[in-house]
């Protein structure tokens, strides 16, 4: 059997002790990745480090990512133990559900912080690494990537941003060897019960409460969105929308922002 792609690769991942994330390292590891998973809460990754079974390796790092100082102590770390970097999979962020009418500039600037400008200082601290292994960066996104759904507040802006700055990247730094893949996801099925922050929420319809605002979609398995995101990369794809049926739906707001609307109205209505 011939080695995994992954096998001996030296990744980060951000937002790595849960959902997604936790996927992810896992499912690294199982390919002989070396992984260093990075989330705020430490006893939460070692839990998760505990669970990965494989042929890699996973350090649990905690550190805030909204923090620059804490940015360059991951990267730090990846040059004190492995002088090179791989993989940087931005995964961490939040969601939330609001009025529109209702989001201060204050709301605004919060879901930025981590959703976009985190992403920004460890995509720049990691940067010079991949640069010289002709690595990849993977951004995690949203269908909100693409289309901005009822009730979510912030949430959509942020991740609009994502897109744009991974559209810009692999402009720049793709012929420099870098890989960009941007991932726009429908809601992911988690095995906790899942809560929205609800500050500046406003009186919301009961759709707005639901995965993805009420997204007719099915929840993703996070393990197999895994498996999809990787085998992506191996294959140097610049964006993986799942489910790929929504690009149906972004091409029409695009050429007929008021049809898409009205079907973006329908899709996420009970």
């Amino acid at each position: 059997m011939p080695a995994s792609y992954w096998q001996g690769k030296r990744a980060v991942v951000t937002g790595g002790s849960r959902g997604l994330g936790r996927a992810l390292v896992e499912a690294l590891v199982g390919q002989g990745a070396q992984v260093l998973a990075v989330a705020r809460n430490y006893d939460r990754l070692l839990l998760a480090a505990e669970a990965c079974s494989g042929p890699g390796q996973v350090i649990p790092l905690a550190a805030d990512i909204t923090v620059p100082d804490q940015v360059q102590r991951i990267f730090s770390e990846v040059q004190q133990r492995w002088q090179g970097l791989d993989l940087l999979i931005n995964c961490a962020g939040r969601s939330a559900r609001a009025a529109i009418e209702q989001c201060s500039p204050e709301h605004f600037h919060a879901f930025m912080e981590l959703n976009f400008y985190a992403l920004v200082r460890c995509t720049q601290a990691a940067l010079p690494f991949l640069l010289a292994s002709r690595g990849h960066v993977v951004n995690i996104g949203s269908l909100a990537s693409k289309v901005a759904p009822r009730y979510m507040g912030a949430y959509p802006a942020s991740k609009f941003a994502v897109a744009a700055y991974s559209q810009q990247l692999r402009l720049e730094l793709g012929p420099r060897g870098v890989h960009v893949l941007l991932v726009c996801p429908g809601p992911i099925a988690r095995a906790e019960p899942r809560s929205y922050q609800t500050e500046a929420a406003g009186d919301l319809p009961p759709e707005a409460s639901r995965p993805g605002a009420g997204a007719k979609v099915r929840a993703l398995d996070p393990q197999h969105l895994a498996r999809l995101i990787l085998r992506a990369c191996q294959r140097r794809q610049v964006e993986l929308v799942v489910p790929g049926k929504a690009r149906w739906l972004f091409a029409l707001a695009q050429l007929w922002p008021s049809w898409g609307d009205r079907l973006l109205v329908r899709l996420t209505s009970s």
